[in-house]
């Protein structure tokens, strides 16, 4: 996410190594476009680069703005891209944070990551820490690459607070589980066990798993997790 002219696209086309339209002007990128990576020790995971927000919202760009919020809420991670030579910086962070606020998504982990440090005289790529040592804000330039490695490296911090890493034992009837559990890129690996049952090792995201159980209508109290080294 981020304020218009941010730089979401150039980092997102870095990021993924996709084609996603980049170029210095109003809603370059009109709709959320995903693409999926995996990171280390956290396994598969999809980003979605949004269209940038401004005030007073055009009405013909509303469409395209309610499927970037609806992006935007499903999120474990945000990434607040924010252009660091703008003159208005901190006029469009709190722009940024009021719309996020105001749908929601406040209360979603944030990496603020602070672009165009190239534009930046003598200005080396870091990563600051808060008090708790977590990483908050990254500062990077997507157009020559300086601090991705460093960015990346924060991603995989944060996102490894919620990361799940299980041995769980299925049954015949839990077929919806399992296939669920493959869709989502999840399974490390997969033992069939003598009584038919399977032994599944999976790491995601905590509410991945949890909406999986969900969605095959499995209640967590009931699922049989083993207690195996990882």
């Amino acid at each position: 996410v981020g304020y218009t002219n941010a730089g979401k696209s150039t980092l997102f086309n870095r990021i993924t190594t996709s084609s996603v339209y980049a170029a210095d002007q109003l809603f370059a990128t009109l709709d959320p476009t995903l693409r999926r990576l995996e990171l280390p020790d956290i396994g598969p995971v999809v980003m979605a680069d949004t269209v940038g927000f401004i005030r007073h919202l055009p009405h013909k760009l509303v469409e395209a703005f309610r499927a970037t919020l609806e992006e935007t809420t499903q999120a474990t991670l945000l990434l607040h891209v924010i252009d660091c030579h703008d003159s208005r910086r901190d006029e469009n962070i709190e722009q940024v944070e009021n719309v996020l606020a105001e749908i929601g998504a406040d209360e979603i982990p944030m990496l603020q990551v602070f672009n165009k440090i190239d534009l930046l005289d003598g200005f080396e790529p870091r990563i600051d820490r808060n008090e708790e040592g977590l990483p908050v804000r990254a500062w990077v330039s997507a157009v020559t690459g300086e601090g991705l490695p460093l960015l990346f490296d924060a991603i995989v911090e944060r996102l490894a607070e919620d990361v799940v890493h299980h041995f769980v034992r299925l049954g015949p009837a839990d077929g919806k589980l399992r296939a669920l559990l493959h869709e989502a890129g999840s399974v490390l690996s997969e033992e069939h066990c003598d009584n038919g049952d399977q032994v599944l090792e999976v790491r995601l995201q905590n509410r991945d798993w949890l909406q999986l159980l969900s969605r095959a209508g499995v209640r967590e109290d009931v699922i049989r997790l083993e207690s195996r080294p990882v």
